[in-house]
């Protein structure tokens, strides 16, 4: 029987380029979707769900601002100068790996260029240089919702398919670079996550669709990421000898909220589409299912003759995955919702939660780890987990965060279960190690790491960093291999 985590286990953080960079004027790069991602105050419960209001009017006003003052994904904590403190940090912690991504339109400012821009390229290589310095190893994601504005305002994002072609050279320009430096590659983060905000996954402008069809190119978009996904992964395997590639999807674990059929049902046909992204990336075809409900909808997917091919001969080698809540399903009207990562579902009354409203659900990491082995039968490892809550600093410049000590605990409890049951589990990264701006709300207050960032929603403070409990507590994790927990 297997007893505890595996020897070689990695247990790190993740971060993303566009949540932590800053620097977004800097050395050539060019405008991101994220760079005309907007700061809202007094943010309501339904703000966090599903499509972010996004028009021509807004990205153009954005693009025309000079300022980072309403963006903060522009400033981030400004790890593009910090990047050597903040991985000093990580390493101190003990970080065996470091998932990050690369910023698409630091390598390629407009995506469409026929020649990298040098000065990005070697952000990348000081980086990762430094991380394997420090005995960290990279989890690089090459789309982590940040492709070139210009992509989007050009062709309406992944809606043309010339952009596979484009993110095929970005990629390979990687691979070429990095090869010495990063055997383990995602594709595209949460890629599921196209239908809940088109705009921040894929560049899809909602009023440059035809009337009634949005729905349609939203699919014919993803289609083309499920290409591009399979070329670059052939790509990878070729370029770097050994190297690794994964699809990433946002688990969002569902129960039915009663034992009524009808809850069942809803419960069953959520999960089954939720599991859509991922089977195409890991069996290489399209669930008869779904095909079946492209019929239904008059639903027309363009593909070229070998795209099929492509899909089936080129899968990922293993899954990554989010995991921050459960969600509840119910065919009742004027159920009590709840939020969760841009998603809404209903309130299941035996959960916690954080102080945004996402509910708390150790268990369900472990059933999620169970499901998604049991269905894929290939290696995991969860690349975001936490949880977002506001931080007192006290006067002594302390940081008492029991909670977030307590959430971590108990989501390794579980994973050191399904381990112990037979899940093949080769890593954990917490999301947001250092504090950063969050995805969903832009809010610096929003604070998920071990590491305090000085500085507010507005962009005041010094960006000096602190360590929390949490961090002194994860660190006795990792030098334990997760057998310290209490």
């Amino acid at each position: 029987m297997t007893k505890g985590f595996p020897k070689n286990f990695l247990w790190g953080g993740a971060l993303a380029a566009n949540q932590v960079e800053g620097a977004w004027n800097v050395d050539g790069k060019g405008l991101s979707v994220a760079d005309v991602a907007v700061y809202k105050s007094n943010l309501k419960l339904d703000d966090y769900e599903g499509h972010v209001a996004i028009s021509s009017k807004m990205i153009e006003k954005a693009a025309a601002d000079p300022d980072d003052k309403h963006y903060p994904k522009r400033r981030g904590i400004d790890f593009y100068h910090h990047y050597k403190e903040d991985l000093a940090l990580f390493a101190e912690m003990g970080f065996k790996t470091l998932r990050v991504s690369i910023a698409w339109s630091r390598i390629f400012p407009t995506g469409e260029e026929l020649e990298p821009n040098e000065l990005g390229l070697q952000f990348y290589d000081n980086l990762f240089t430094e991380m394997k310095r420090l005995g960290i190893e990279p989890i690089v994601t090459l789309s982590h919702y940040e492709m070139p504005l210009a992509l989007s305002l050009k062709y309406n994002g992944w809606v043309e398919r010339k952009v596979i072609d484009d993110f095929v050279r970005f990629s390979n320009v990687c691979f070429n670079r990095y090869k010495d430096l990063v055997k383990y590659w995602l594709t595209f983060n949460e890629i599921d996550s196209i239908n809940r905000h088109p705009f921040t996954t894929a560049g899809i402008i909602p009023d440059r669709c035809p009337e009634g069809k949005e729905e349609k190119l939203i699919y014919q978009a993803l289609h083309h990421q499920f290409v591009a996904s399979a070329l670059v992964t052939r790509d990878c395997h070729k370029i770097i000898e050994g190297s690794q590639v994964g699809c990433m999807l946002t688990k969002l674990t569902t129960y039915p909220n009663t034992c009524n059929p009808q809850d069942v049902e809803l419960t069953l046909k959520k999960n089954l589409h939720n599991y859509f992204y991922s089977d195409v990336q890991v069996f290489g075809e399209y669930p008869v299912l779904i095909e079946k409900m492209f019929e239904r909808k008059n639903i027309k997917i363009k593909m070229e003759p070998t795209d099929r091919d492509i899909l089936k001969n080129n899968t990922v080698d293993f899954i990554s995955f989010s995991y921050y809540m459960s969600l509840t399903e119910s065919a009742k009207d004027g159920m009590e919702r709840t939020a969760g990562n841009t998603i809404m579902g209903v309130k299941n009354p035996y959960l916690p939660s954080t102080d945004w409203g996402w509910q708390i659900d150790p268990v369900g990491l472990k059933i999620s780890l169970i499901e998604l082995y049991d269905r894929y039968k290939k290696p995991l490892i969860i690349v975001e987990n936490g949880m977002g809550a506001k931080d007192v600093v006290e006067s002594d410049g302390s940081i008492h965060d029991d909670y977030r000590i307590n959430y971590f605990r108990e989501h390794f409890k579980q994973m050191k279960e399904a381990v112990e049951e037979g899940v093949e589990l080769f890593g954990y990264t917490s999301w947001g190690p250092i504090d950063l701006i969050s995805a969903g709300t832009s809010q610096m207050s929003k604070r998920y790491g071990f590491i305090y960032v000085d500085q507010d929603d507005e962009g005041n403070g010094t960006l000096k960093r602190s360590k929390k409990d949490s961090f002194y507590w994860y660190k006795k994790v990792i030098e334990s291999n997760g057998e310290y927990l209490d």
